[in-house]
């Protein structure tokens, strides 16, 4: 089948989180399989140095609320995917992504860009797989102004798949004369704009990126106002797993990492990572203490309000080592930099993302923070586990589906996991896992080993989509 992947990010183009990584693996794997996919995103500012390898494919007026405005559509290949970029200078080629006065205008362009691009470069596709509430509004203007206009947009089918509810796209009333339309309460929530809940009205189907996720967004606490939206649809909304890539993330091929290792032989290599990134941010260098991180942003949903209300306590109480990754919130960051500079031989910090070092650090963990408030599917813990790092993790959305707690009886797991928002739970249950490593080395390396056999594949995640898409189409 043709599908057009809408994603106002895509990897390794543009990205803030990881909507933009599912826009190339999710693709790449559902090419892999047979289907026809083509990503369409925004032509950004900082993919101009990509402009000499694109292919012209031409133009389109787009016309919003008495504003008229063209798109150029240039098309690049990458990893045999076609990347289809829309470029308007004054719209999209900023500095960030994400955050203008006038987000309701540019991803009200990029809507209309989608469906006036199905003309210019001749695509048609059976699924148009929108992405988050920055295409949300597409499946409301497909309807209002394109199905009539031919039998191939007349037969268009869209998915929406909500990656995180937090994000609705939200925005006062006057936005909506972008539209097109007479008012319409398909767009309406709490008397705002909403792209995400014209989206959930009009799609074909929806599905977010866990099965855990899909039932917590249905209840008052975690919809954020649209669990009433979602439980309208609630015959047509799925939790499908998120994956991850096996040839970029894999501990025996990775290039990045000091020793390859697999779950047969994986304590001695995994040592000599372990001592590479100690000897890096300068701790002390001892190999039969834990390492414990965190990799990721810094933000409440993450948990790291947990973090700083306990990691002083555990890194007095217990020999482990810390490094901690990532940026956001302010005083989450002067957090990180207080804690390493209260224990500069046992707790270091990066302020940033770097992508080189996130391999090296899930190489050398052992533990993997994860205490997250709410959590969609999350990436972290399947790439942790991949590299035998041992995640401990709040039983939320995706983290609760991934994560088999460690039961002491039985001996299954492949973490640790607690149940209440609450710093008490996540601090006792680091203090287990930093005690099962230093007291019981059989059951621990037996606990990895079951890790990094769990499947997360992209294959795997890829027929699961399959599966909706034959659905929607009916066969």
């Amino acid at each position: 089948m043709k599908i057009l992947f809408c994603s106002s990010e895509a990897f390794p183009f543009s990205k803030t989180g990881g909507l933009a990584d599912m826009a190339l693996f999710l693709p790449k794997s559902l090419t892999q399989i047979g289907h026809e996919v083509r990503i369409i995103t925004p032509y950004y500012k900082n993919i101009g140095k990509h402009h000499k390898d694109m292919k012209y494919l031409g133009a389109a007026t787009i016309g919003m609320g008495g504003i008229e405005t063209i798109v150029q559509y240039y098309e690049l290949m990458y990893q045999e995917i076609s990347y289809i970029f829309v470029q308007n200078m004054h719209y999209f080629e900023r500095d960030n992504l994400y955050g203008y006065n006038d987000d309701a205008e540019r991803f009200a362009c990029f809507s209309y860009a989608i469906l006036e691009g199905l003309k210019v470069f001749n695509f048609y596709p059976n699924i148009l797989h929108l992405n988050d509430w920055q295409t949300g509004i597409v499946p409301y203007l497909l309807d209002e102004h394109y199905r009539h206009k031919n039998d191939q947009y007349f037969s268009i089918h869209t998915l929406l798949t909500i990656h995180n509810l937090e994000y609705q796209g939200s925005f006062d009333t006057y936005v909506s004369r972008f539209f097109n339309t007479n008012f319409n309460y398909t767009y309406i929530h709490f008397d705002r704009v909403n792209f995400l809940k014209a989206g959930i009205e009009r799609a074909t189907k929806i599905n977010t990126v866990s099965p855990t996720y899909r039932n917590e967004v249905l209840t008052g606490e975690y919809g954020f106002t649209l669990d009433g939206a979602l439980e309208r649809r609630k015959a047509d909304f799925i939790g499908i797993l998120n994956g991850i890539d096996d040839h970029v993330f894999n501990p025996e091929t990775d290039h990045m990492i000091v020793s390859q290792f697999n779950d047969v032989k994986t304590k001695t290599n995994k040592n000599k990572n372990k001592e590479d990134i100690l000897y890096h941010f300068n701790l002390d260098v001892d190999l039969k203490v834990p390492l414990v991180t965190y990799i990721g942003r810094l933000a409440t949903q993450k948990g790291i309000n947990l973090m700083t209300a306990t990691l002083e306590e555990v890194v007095d109480y217990s020999d482990a080592r810390f490094i901690l990754m990532g940026s956001g919130n302010d005083s989450y960051q002067d957090y990180f930099r207080y804690l390493s500079a209260k224990y500069p031989n046992r707790v270091a910090h990066y302020i940033g993302f770097n992508e080189e070092l996130a391999h090296k650090l899930y190489a050398a963990s052992d533990i993997f923070l994860m205490p997250s408030r709410f959590e969609p599917c999350g990436l972290g813990q399947l790439i942790a586990m991949r590299y035998g790092a041992l995640p401990v993790v709040r039983e939320t959305g995706g983290l609760k589906d991934t994560v088999i707690p460690y039961n002491q009886y039985t001996g299954e797991g492949t973490g640790f996991s607690f149940s209440n928002y609450d710093a008490y739970e996540f601090k006792e249950k680091l203090f287990e896992a930093i005690k099962v490593y230093n007291e019981n080395p059989r059951i621990w390396n037996k606990l990895v080993k079951q890790a990094m056999k769990q499947d997360f594949s992209l294959e795997k995640m890829a027929l699961a989509y399959e599966s909706i898409y034959q659905i929607i189409l009916g066969v």
